[in-house]
């Protein structure tokens, strides 16, 4: 995987951005940004949280206009008031944050706002090029469904299903891999090639450096809202994009303990749980396991296995029509929240700005939502607001939230700094388990280092830490054991140390035979 690159077919220029200044009060978000993409090439656009990679891309789409600089679409200056106008120039994006209306279906969502000469839309015509896309490019997603019922991975399918539906030919994927298996990544990357062969633009924002060197003809870095570089994707290396988006040296090696896991001492004991999704249908089947002290376990699988449900379960959001799980011995009722936190269960969901916090709150209260009925935060049932800020201020500067104080509301952050939020919550609770859903989705290397650091030394303090993700590398990287989920069951248990990213990869997509590389030791056929 990761070793095919082809080179730009074309050197005309697409794209064009010449010193995109964009202001917010008291933040320059773009300071100079000049920014090229030509014809027929991958472009990636790489950069930390807050370097203005977000600002860059809505400028382009018109969703912001610009306080200086131009934009030229193949040699023409132009003036993009609306991502109507956008969309007309042939300029399609797909956003971290999804711009869907939850309860329209997905075909619904995809047709939204487009011109239609007839007043009605033949929705079985819809639905069938739908699928048809989704067959084609390998996003599996019911048309019919309401986006409500879909998971986070399922969502972010839907809009680049939309990209593609209204046939863009300049595409901006903003982490579009997230949710996919390797083997998914490795056939979109191949439909992206296929797009830029056919003369479309692709700018490809991630994350992930290895999908950045795989699928890119040339990468432009942001720092602190200004532009470091360009350069050929054939002339760089991963450590080098890195030190140009950070400034420094980072290391990629698997992370080293300090702390001695303890898998024979249980802190969490799920038996035999099942439970509904959002639709009705069952989610999680059957599912038993055991994480010990000072364990970190791996959970891997694409996007709608079960892994959220799972999740929600263990952090007291969704009840359970079978089975149950204790906590340090203790046995936990599923489906009340307050016995979860009461039990030393963090939990970190998939969803960070919608359901871990409360998005138009403050930094501060969102960082005592779980203590504020209890000393000192609270006395007599009166509110401390002194000791809250006093406290925020303290895992302000501790957990390096780049916020301009503690009373911002945290939907003015970027992503990396709600996360951050998110976790400086959880840990301070000093938890017995943690349950962390995607915890670096979406965050650039710099954050993810952080990140990853605060749950390994969670885990060396005792901490029995279940982490879900769809990125084997952190999964390999973190983990001592990994748990393949696929429809709803767990059917692999395979320590890391025999682990590759091909097999789990395909325990993902529910393929278990001989040429895995994994002995058969836990591993579990899929039941229908």
């Amino acid at each position: 995987m990761f070793e095919i690159n082809w080179g730009a077919m074309n050197q005309e220029v697409a794209v064009r951005m010449t010193g995109i200044v964009k202001r917010f009060p008291g933040v320059v978000a773009n300071d100079g940004v000049n920014f090229e993409a030509r014809v027929g090439e991958v472009h990636a656009l790489l950069g930390e949280n807050g370097a203005g990679k977000s600002t860059l891309s809505n400028v382009l789409t018109g969703l912001y206009r610009p306080d200086e600089g131009t934009t030229e679409l193949n040699g023409v200056q132009v003036s993009l008031a609306s991502p109507r106008d956008a969309l007309s120039a042939g300029i399609g994006m797909v956003h971290q944050h999804f711009r869907l209306v939850p309860t329209f279906t997905v075909a619904e969502n995809i047709v939204l706002g487009e011109k239609n000469k007839n007043l009605l839309i033949n929705a079985s015509e819809v639905c069938a090029r739908v699928e048809q896309l989704s067959t084609r490019y390998g996003l599996a997603v019911d048309p019919r469904a309401r986006v409500w019922q879909l998971s986070v991975g399922e969502q972010q399918r839907v809009e680049i299903l939309k990209v593609l539906y209204r046939g863009a030919k300049v595409l901006i994927l903003d982490e579009p891999t997230a949710v996919l298996t390797p083997q998914e990544a490795d056939t979109l990357f191949a439909t992206l090639r296929a797009m830029a062969k056919e003369g479309r633009t692709v700018i490809f924002i991630s994350h992930k450096l290895e999908e950045v060197m795989a699928v890119s003809d040339r990468v432009t870095v942001l720092r602190g809202g200004k532009t470091v570089g360009t350069v050929e994707t054939l002339s760089t290396s991963t450590r080098d994009l890195a030190r140009l988006m950070v400034g420094r040296e980072l290391v990629f090696d698997r992370v080293v303990r300090v702390g001695m896991s303890e898998p024979s001492n249980p802190v969490l004991e799920v038996s035999n749980i099942s439970a509904y999704d959002d639709r009705g249908n069952i989610a999680v089947a059957d599912v038993s396991f055991v994480v010990g002290r000072g364990e970190i376990v791996g959970v891997a699988g694409v996007s709608g296995n079960g892994q959220r449900e799972l999740a929600e379960v263990l952090g007291g959001m969704r009840p359970v029509i079978a089975g149950g799980f204790e906590v340090a011995g203790i046995k936990v009722t599923a489906g009340k929240v307050r016995q979860s936190i009461k039990a030393g269960v963090a939990h970190i969901p998939e969803d960070r700005l919608h359901t871990g916090l409360a998005a138009s709150h403050s930094v501060e209260d969102n960082l005592v939502l779980k203590s504020y009925r209890h000393k000192p935060v609270s006395k007599f049932s009166v509110i401390q607001r002194k000791i809250i800020r006093r406290h925020a201020v303290e895992l302000i500067e501790r957990y390096d939230v780049k916020t301009p104080d503690s009373a911002t509301p945290v939907r003015l952050l970027s992503g990396g700094n709600v996360q951050k939020v998110l976790l400086a919550r959880e840990f301070s609770a000093d938890p017995r388990v943690l349950v962390a859903a995607s915890p670096t989705r979406g965050l650039d290397v710099g954050a993810i280092e952080g990140v990853r650091k605060r749950i390994v030394e969670a885990a060396d303090r005792g901490v029995g830490v279940l982490i879900i993700s769809e990125d084997l590398e952190e999964l390999l990287s973190m983990s001592d054991r990994i748990l393949v989920m696929y429809e709803g069951r767990i059917i692999g248990d395979v320590p890391t140390v025999q682990a590759t990213r091909e097999a789990i990869g395909l325990l993902m997509g529910g393929i278990v035979t001989a040429n895995t590389g994994i002995s058969n030791a836990g591993i579990t056929e899929p039941q229908s």
